[in-house]
């Protein structure tokens, strides 16, 4: 059974950082893009960063960008969200989820897109 397994998160201040892990198992991340989604409770979830499987293309949310940068190591079938001077803002449930695209194709923040998910990771964020 395919599985995303996210870990990384929890309590921060604002400013600080965390960096959150994605691992698949029983299927090769080669040539998946791979995306990071959050979700508040009562609101919408919505695609934070994703990166193709070539690892070349990225795309951030405008409210992440310059703070948070995706990564991926394919040898070692995981991707990471780096998350720097984390506001209130960011406090949520963040997945990674994950989609067969070939290589190289870029990836978009679309969550209707994406077939495998993980169970999510908490991050809280206190001002």
């Amino acid at each position: 059974q395919v599985q995303l397994v996210e870990s990384g998160g929890g309590l921060v201040q604002a400013g600080g950082s965390l960096r959150l892990s994605c691992k698949a198992s029983r299927f090769k991340l080669d040539y998946y893009a791979v995306s990071w989604f959050r979700q508040v409770p009562g609101k919408e979830r919505e695609g934070v960063s994703c990166i193709s499987s070539s690892e070349e293309l990225t795309n951030y949310a405008d409210s992440v960008k310059g703070r948070l940068t995706i990564s991926r190591d394919n040898a070692k079938n995981m991707v990471y969200l780096q998350m720097n001077n984390l506001k209130p803002e960011d406090t949520a449930v963040y997945y990674c989820a994950a989609v067969e695209t070939g290589w190289g194709i870029p990836c978009l923040l679309s969550q209707v897109l994406y077939d495998y998910w993980g169970h999510g990771t908490q991050v809280t964020v206190s001002s």
